[in-house]
């Protein structure tokens, strides 16, 4: 037996059999859970936690000490090891030694509902075969500190239960050691396929809606050089002004970037840290950023053949990424920065990527990202033209998918109109969320109020005298207090056109009441049953789109010169005149040909569901009906509305 046992194997071996001091000879230990393993071995221990301050009869906050640990002692390394811990007390969790959050949320950090864990810089566990049982690289212990709530001493808050994430694993429920540690051990699925590349050296590729390489091109003893690429792979999917930021692990900073910027240029973190006492001869006025979790974001075009911080393909574009069903070439952003680590990492290939990823836009979709992975280096064609590839160093993907936070609210809505009805059902009260305060009471839950066409042409705080005026010749209740305004940046109107025997039309109107203006634009259209009549969109340019191998989707962008939605301006009048929103508009037509029983007033002839640059807007609770004459109601509303606006002009 050997005499020094490595940390870890002590750990294992914490459940032994008790020693008996009345006993001159020490029992022979028992044999543990871990040694009957022959997977991967998992085992969770709560080790403390005392009351916190404030007390609170109801909701009484505890501190909690807990340690994770993972040895793998299977036949095969264990790639980008993941668990899952079941956290079931409205657990906050403050620190993880050894590990991040796999979703790429930083701490401290929400876990009440679950989480998974992965690997920070030990993120591949080794067999005891090839390392001869050196359990240090077979396993790791993850230290946890959090905060839960009511579970007071003695009883002991424990997780619902711990399971290994990574693919092509089945685990048993765990087993509980005591009141204090639970146990499981989890084994390689026959069934499943492997999701590891040629060689099992690296793990496979994802794919994602939205997918970043962090290719390392160059490395030396103190610094590397990274490639970041940034590709969008949802059809729908799109950033505006992109904002990018991560976490360093161990002190890493940015020396120079090209292609990208860093939001805030800042090198005091250095200056007054470990990194301005080891490269104490550099010089810190020309460091980009030193920040922990810095935020970059991409350069305007001008900046593109810039040879102090451009020409760098797929850069420089004011942070926008279409998607591909728009135009390939502008589906992906790419920029390069040079980073300078500390010891004890300094020695060129001993590298790690930056952690908890996070990705956003304007007026966009929410992505949530996972953690890197190590995956096979990237090829890059050679710089030099030869017909050849560069191979990258090391290489790790990270992949985001569009998600929907929670209290999350859309940036876009939809109103209905028709031909056959004078009032518009207007987009839902508070659609894209209601505002913190407001000038004037309005109430949140009231249904909003039929308007008159003419309404949607002026903001919604300059809508009240024609919306009351409308409600009185409609003979339509308004709530006291009336309901507040949807607050969208970007409204569609979607008017029912006409309806024939043959075929059918709409009209699309896009207004932009933002003050941020949207070059190279796109909307989209889900019709259930109308798709496939979809004939032309006269001022778009409208395609239909297979999204999930369903063909029901219409894709609708401006022509050129008509690709920019400006932005809300002032009227002619300031003083006077309400603000004007950008707008664009487009007639489309669809054919009732081989559409069995297809009935466009009763709904038929509107959409399902409504995107605007990738992010689903909020859509009316009800259609359009056929009621009432429209021609002498029309001119009687022609006089009203002559008097509001010659009242509104004199304010």
């Amino acid at each position: 037996m050997p005499t020094l046992l490595p940390t870890l194997l002590l750990l294992l071996l914490a459940a032994a059999a008790p020693f008996s001091s009345a006993q001159t000879t020490a029992a022979a230990p028992a044999p543990s859970a871990a040694d009957a393993c022959n997977g991967v071995f998992l085992s969770y221990a709560y080790t403390g936690g005392k009351q916190l301050h404030p007390t609170n009869a109801t909701h009484q906050a505890y501190s909690f000490q807990s340690t994770l640990t993972v040895v793998n002692q299977g036949a095969d390394e264990l790639k980008s090891w993941m668990v899952s811990v079941g956290f079931q007390h409205d657990e906050l969790l403050v620190s993880a030694s050894n590990a991040v959050l796999a979703d790429g949320s930083s701490f401290p950090a929400s876990v009440g509902n679950g989480t998974v864990f992965a690997g920070a810089s030990m993120t591949d566990l080794k067999t005891a075969i090839e390392t001869a049982g050196d359990a240090t690289q077979m396993g790791l212990t993850v230290d946890l500190v959090g905060t839960q709530f009511g579970v007071k001493s003695p009883a002991v808050p424990m997780p619902a239960n711990i399971s290994l994430a990574n693919d092509g694993f089945v685990c048993p429920a765990p087993t509980m050691q005591g009141n204090s540690t639970m146990q499981v051990c989890c084994t390689k699925d026959a069934n499943s396929k492997a999701n590891v590349t040629v060689g099992d050296e690296f793990l496979s590729r994802k794919s994602g809606d939205l997918t970043i390489m962090y290719d390392v091109t160059r490395t030396y003893d103190s610094n590397y050089w990274a490639q970041v690429t940034i590709a969008n792979h949802n059809p729908l999917g799109r950033l505006d002004n992109w904002k990018l930021s991560w976490d360093w692990m161990n002190d890493e900073f940015i020396f120079t970037m090209k292609g990208a910027y860093p939001s805030v240029i800042d090198s005091t973190d250095c200056i007054f840290g470990t990194q301005g006492t080891y490269y104490a001869a550099m010089d810190f006025s020309t460091v980009l950023s030193c920040e922990k979790r810095p935020t970059i974001i991409d350069l305007p075009p001008t900046k593109a053949n810039d040879t102090a911080v451009g020409l760098v393909p797929n850069c420089c574009r004011n942070g926008t990424i279409l998607p591909p069903s728009m135009d390939p070439s502008k589906s992906t952003s790419v920029f390069q920065m040079q980073v300078y680590k500390m010891p004890p990492n300094l020695n060129r290939s001993m590298l790690s990527p930056p952690q908890n990823w996070q990705i956003n836009g304007t007026l966009n979709p929410d992505y949530q990202c996972g953690q890197p992975i190590r995956v096979s280096p990237s090829q890059f064609p050679d710089p030099s033209g030869l017909p050849s590839n560069t191979t990258a160093v090391a290489s790790w993907q990270v992949v985001c998918n569009i998600t929907e936070a929670k209290g999350s609210s859309p940036r876009c809505c939809v109103s209905f109109s028709a031909y056959y009805n004078e009032s518009v059902v207007p987009c839902p009260t508070c659609a894209c969320g209601c505002p913190s305060s407001t000038s004037q009471t309005c109430s949140t839950t009231a249904p909003a109020i039929l308007l008159p066409s003419s309404a949607l042409l002026v903001p919604f705080e300059n809508r009240s005298a024609l919306a009351t005026a409308w409600a009185g010749l409609k003979h339509l209740t308004i709530p006291q207090p009336p309901p507040c305004g949807d607050n969208c940046g970007v409204s569609i109107n979607w008017h029912l056109y006409t309806d024939y025997t043959r075929g059918w039309t709409a009209r699309v109107t896009i207004f932009n009441w933002d003050e941020t203006s949207f070059p190279d634009w796109f909307t989209a259209f889900q019709m259930d049953k109308a798709a496939p009549g979809f004939e032309k969109a006269y001022s778009f340019n409208g395609t239909m789109l297979e999204i999930n191998g369903v063909n029901s989707t219409i894709l609708m962008q401006g022509l050129p010169g008509l690709n920019y939605l400006v932005a809300e301006t002032d009227g002619a009048n300031p003083q006077k005149d309400p603000r004007v929103p950008g707008k664009q508009q487009s007639v489309i037509s669809f054919t009732k040909k081989n559409i069995a029983g297809l009935n466009v007033p009763l709904g038929d002839g509107f959409p399902t569901k409504v995107f605007f640059n990738g992010d689903e807007c909020a859509l009316p609770s009800y259609y359009p009906t056929s009621s009432g004459s429209r021609s002498m109601s029309n001119i009687v509303f022609s006089v009203l509305l002559a008097s509001v606006l010659f009242k509104l002009m004199q304010r």
